[in-house]
């Protein structure tokens, strides 16, 4: 179809959409989905301008976007500071308005056995998986409590599920995945209770994670996934129908692509 036009016509058109960790991976490609479908996007993440260290930067998808005939800003911030978040959200309404999707998917990980996990690096994860989604989520609710409407969507892991066992599996004994997998299960819970306390002002929360690991520039980083082994067009699918769905029946769903994809008929 004529993105030009898609722009006009698609599910999110007239809507804003913050995107939070959206020059590269999965937060570039659900930036990329809500603008084909109309949305008017704020990118935000640290990496504004093309950096040699880093694959993408805000810039980059922004001009990606407009080529494709949609509307994007870009404004730089590191949401593990408070103070950052609150002048990206003030900054976002100044100049396209309060949003009307959050999508909060910006993260930071390190992988290391819990013995010796250094507490900074525990703090950062806690800040960028849990305290920024909480805080983002409180900025947008004003405005989308005063519409009536509003679609709030975090990015988990399967990591946030309990392992099996015993007998535990050799990935669980050495992967190193227990803060991760702790802050995501944080995030899952923080997010079914926002569902419900906020059900009643018409704005829908949910979580959606990747059945399998996709093979983005920070997972390749991590040695967690150097090859595909699922589409990211699964996790732009899930996340536009959790950012399009009715409040009133889809909200508090801790989503994983595959299986949510086959309960909506869009998998076979």
């Amino acid at each position: 179809p004529d993105k030009g036009n898609t722009a006009v016509t698609g599910q999110c058109a007239g809507k804003v959409a913050l995107v939070t960790g959206s020059s590269r991976g999965l937060g570039k490609a659900i930036a990329q989905r809500l603008a084909d479908e109309g949305a008017t996007v704020v990118l935000t993440a640290r990496t504004a301008q093309p950096d040699p260290k880093y694959v993408g930067s805000l810039e980059q998808t922004q001009e990606e976007i407009t080529r494709d005939g949609g509307r994007a800003v870009a404004i730089a911030a590191d949401l593990s500071d408070p103070a950052d978040r609150d002048r990206l959200f003030a900054e976002a309404v100044a100049q396209v308005g309060a949003p009307d999707i959050l999508v909060n998917n910006a993260a930071v990980t390190f992988l290391r056995p819990l013995d010796t996990f250094p507490e900074r690096r525990v703090r950062l994860m806690l800040e960028m998986h849990v305290l920024a989604p909480l805080h983002l989520t409180q900025l947008a609710i004003p405005a989308m409590r005063e519409r009536g409407r509003g679609w709030v969507l975090n990015v988990t892991s399967v990591g946030g599920d309990l392992p099996a066992g015993p007998p535990f599996s050799e990935f669980d004994r050495t992967a190193g995945f227990g803060i991760y997998g702790t802050v995501k299960a944080a995030l899952n819970r923080m997010t079914k209770s926002l569902a419900a306390e906020l059900f009643d002002d018409g704005i829908a929360v949910n979580a959606a994670a990747p059945t399998n690991p996709v093979a983005t520039p920070g997972a390749g980083t991590l040695d967690l996934a150097k090859t595909d082994t699922e589409d990211i067009e699964l996790i732009t699918r899930t996340a536009l129908a959790l950012c399009t769905g009715d409040p009133a029946t889809m909200t508090g769903r801790i989503a994983h692509t595959q299986s949510f994809l086959r309960e909506i008929g869009e998998l076979p």
